[in-house]
Parts: C-alpha cells; sequence; structure tokens
C-alpha cells in the first residue's frame, strides 16, 4: 500500500520519531506542504492519505480511486467533506485527546497573563519604567486574581472537562454552557444567553460548525461582564473578530486569549492585528503543539492505519 502526508511540517519540525508510523504501510511520500494545486496529483496513486490542513473536497476525493483511507492529523473533521467520503466508501479516521495537556496549559497561560498584565509589566522593565521610578514596583496595571472568580466553559467534552479539572483546583467556579443548537436544557448546563453575564471568563472549547460558527459575536459580547476575559483556543470563526477588537478598544472586556483566527495565516488586515488593541494576547494556534503532543499525534496516526489494515476502524468519524 502506497501513503501520502500533505501537510508533514505542520506538525514536524525535526524533534519527532516518525519510524512507528513509517513502518505502517510498505510506501510514503512525505511532503512538507501541498498547495491547492498539488493536491490532486499527491492523491491519485494513493491507498491511505494523512492531512492536517489540507482540504479535501468530493471532486478530490472522487478523483483519488485508490484512496480507502483519509487520516486526519488532528481532531477537527471540518476540511474533509466526510458525506462524500462515505459514499465513496472511504474511511475518515481522526485523533482524539492527544492535545488535551498542552491546551489545557495553554488556556491558563493566557488566563494568568492576562489576569497578571504580564506582558505589559514584562515590556515596562524592558523600557526602563521600572529602574526610572522610585518605587520598589511598578503598579501601572490593575492585577486580578482568579481564586473565586467564575470560569464558563462552551464545550464540555475532552477540552473543556480538563480545563474545568485545574479551574478548580485554582478555587474557581465553573459553569458549563448549554451545546449550542441543542432543544433539551440539561440541569447542570446554563443557556449560554444566560452564562455570559455571569462568568469572568469564559473560554472556548468546541468545534467550528454551523451552529458554533460566529457563536461570540456583538451581542454575546455586550452580555459579558465589563472586564472580563474571553479565551478561545478551539477554531477560528466562532468568535466575530472586528467586534472582539471593539469590545477590547471600548474597555468592556477586560482582555483576550486567542489561539486561532478565521484564517490561518491571518492576513495582514485582520482587525486583532492592530496594534491598538489593549489586554489582548495573539498565539499562533500553538495550543496544542507541545513537542509530546505532537509525537502522540503521530503514534495515533500509525494506530489508525495499522487497525485500517486489520479490518478495524478505529476513531472512524463518518462509520455507520
Amino acid at each position: 500500500m502506497k501513503a501520502v502526508f500533505l501537510d508533514y511540517a505542520s506538525i514536524d519540525t525535526g524533534d519527532l520519531d516518525r519510524s512507528h508510523l513509517a513502518a505502517t504501510v510498505e510506501s510514503w511520500d512525505w511532503h512538507d506542504a501541498t498547495d491547492p494545486g498539488q493536491i490532486s496529483e499527491r492523491l491519485k496513486d494513493a491507498d491511505i492519505v494523512v492531512s492536517n490542513k489540507v482540504p479535501l473536497s468530493e471532486a478530490l476525493l472522487a478523483g483519488a480511486p485508490r484512496l480507502k483511507l483519509v487520516c486526519i492529523a488532528a481532531t477537527g473533521t471540518d476540511k474533509i467533506d466526510l458525506e462524500a467520503a462515505a459514499r465513496l466508501d472511504i474511511q475518515v479516521s481522526n485523533v482524539v485527546r492527544y492535545a488535551t495537556p498542552a491546551v489545557v496549559q495553554h488556556v491558563f497561560a493566557l488566563i494568568l497573563a492576562l489576569s497578571t498584565r504580564l506582558i505589559a509589566y514584562h515590556e515596562e522593565v524592558r523600557e526602563g519604567e521600572w529602574q526610572a521610578q522610585g518605587n520598589f514596583c511598578l503598579l501601572n496595571h490593575p492585577i486580578s486574581e482568579i481564586s473565586g472568580k467564575t470560569l464558563g466553559i462552551v464545550g464540555s467534552g475532552e477540552l473543556g472537562q480538563g480545563v474545568a479539572r485545574v479551574a478548580e483546583c485554582f478555587g474557581m467556579k465553573v459553569l458549563f454552557a448549554q451545546r449550542p443548537g441543542s432543544e433539551h436544557l440539561l440541569p447542570e448546563r446554563t443557556p449560554l444567553h444566560k452564562l455570559l453575564s455571569q462568568v469572568d471568563i469564559l473560554s472556548l472549547h468546541v468545534p467550528l460548525a454551523d451552529n458554533t460558527r460566529n457563536l461570540i459575536g456583538p451581542a454575546e459580547l455586550a452580555l459579558m461582564k465589563p472586564g472580563a476575559l474571553l479565551i478561545n483556543t478551539a477554531r477560528g470563526g466562532i468568535v466575530e473578530e472586528q467586534a472582539l477588537a471593539d469590545a477590547l478598544r471600548s474597555g468592556h472586556l477586560g482582555g483576550a486569549g486567542m489561539d486561532v483566527l478565521t484564517r490561518e495565516p491571518p492576513p495582514d488586515d485582520n482587525p486583532l492585528l492592530a496594534n491598538d488593541i489593549p489586554n489582548l494576547i495573539l498565539t499562533p494556534h500553538t495550543a496544542w503543539a507541545s513537542r509530546e503532543a505532537r509525537q502522540r499525534l503521530l503514534d495515533e496516526i500509525a494506530h489508525n492505519i495499522t487497525a485500517f489494515r486489520q479490518g478495524r476502524a478505529r476513531n472512524c468519524v463518518n462509520c455507520e
């Protein structure tokens, strides 16, 4: 069998061991990246394709007559036409739970940096502000404790639950939002429009789908407490970026930490790239990207391929 990895450099910077994955099939084509015009040619002789963020449409899948397995090198499935793959008898498998420690760590890195105004104070020390004044400390920016604060979480899966466990260790109260689009209210869930006004920090952990696209827009941001923080390590497109920029500039929100944007890499005119937005931390989609998590990801893809070759569907997202 022949396998093709379309965007290997999006996972490995030379610090991972791919021997387990390499041993799963007889022949591999490894591509650091694949442009849209190159996808069809690279799929045409493949039995298995691995893709992190290269989109695979119905036309591309149909043009690959040998293709029987698509391995998503991630958890999210929005880059693959799952219904078309099922019609074409192509199994699609993803990887779950591989990055939970990394993402949870990143969420709290953002929360703590925003709450302590870490970056602002660091920059002032580098600029000589501390050295130039008489007090032993600078008190130019308000610092808040997260102990006793209320954390709202949208998404109660693996990542949301992981964040909740750590939040409780910090002495935070945790509220979970009712799943967007759900018709039945669970007693342990709070409708989003009610939750927003109760939380000091909101953290998003849902996939990008029709019921979560632009989930947090101007109306939702207006419902949040003055001074509240917003954290998004889920997917770009869940938060309306211009609305967030406006809410931060106005002072209504106290800060935001964004690891994902609607387009990645972002164009220069993305509203969140403006340099006048206060207490905003942007990271380049790296919440998942610890070395340990990336190694687990490669190993899990290998397990998915091995299971497929043994006739078992493992982590299949389009199987009945």
